[in-house]
C-alpha cells in the first residue's frame, strides 16, 4: 500500500467534514492525516487527506468522494507535481540548549519559546524532513509534540 494525498474542494457548509470523514470510517479506510481550511473563496474549503491504500481501494475512495453533493473537485497530489508540507511544534528539555539550537539551525527550525526547563521549536517542511527533525530531537528528551496533517497544492 502506498501513501496517496487528495486535495478535495468542498462547499464550506456545516457537517461537510463529518460526511467526508464518515465515508472513510463506514468503509473502514484509515486516514493518515487530515487538514481542512477555507480557500481564497470563503464559501469553499480545501480538505487535504492522506491515506494509505492500494490502487483499487484508492480509486474506490475517489469514486465515493465524488458522489458527495458538497464535493466540488478532487485532485490527487503526487510528490512530483505538488508542494506538500507539514508543521510541527516540539518541546524538549533545555538541559543541552546548544545541541538543540544546532539541530534547529541545521533544519532551519525556529525556537519559539524558551524557559529554564524547556525549549519549544517549530518547523515547516516535507513529511520526511519533519520526521528526520523529530528523530534528531528525540535525543533531547521530547516532552510534547504536535504535528499537523499534510497540506499541499499542485505546482504551476
Amino acid at each position: 500500500m502506498k501513501l496517496h494525498v487528495l486535495s478535495v474542494l468542498v462547499k464550506n457548509h456545516a457537517g461537510v467534514l463529518s460526511r467526508v470523514s464518515g465515508l472513510f470510517s463506514r468503509r473502514m479506510y484509515n486516514i493518515d492525516s487530515l487538514s481542512v481550511g477555507e480557500t481564497e473563496k470563503p464559501e469553499i474549503s480545501r480538505i487535504t487527506i492522506a491515506v494509505r491504500a492500494d490502487d483499487n481501494t484508492f480509486t474506490q475512495i475517489q469514486n465515493q468522494l465524488a458522489k458527495l453533493q458538497e464535493v466540488i473537485k478532487i485532485i490527487e497530489l503526487k510528490k512530483e507535481d505538488a508542494v506538500l508540507r507539514e508543521h510541527v511544534l516540539i518541546r524538549v528539555s533545555a538541559k543541552d540548549r546548544t545541541g538543540v539550537i544546532q539541530i534547529c539551525d541545521i533544519f532551519r527550525a525556529e525556537v519559539v519559546d524558551i524557559s529554564p526547563e524547556f525549549l519549544t521549536a517549530e518547523l515547516t517542511g516535507t513529511p520526511d524532513k519533519i520526521s528526520a527533525f523529530i528523530t534528531m530531537m528525540e535525543e533531547h528528551q521530547v516532552k510534547d509534540l504536535v504535528r499537523t496533517g499534510m497540506t499541499g497544492l499542485q505546482r504551476g
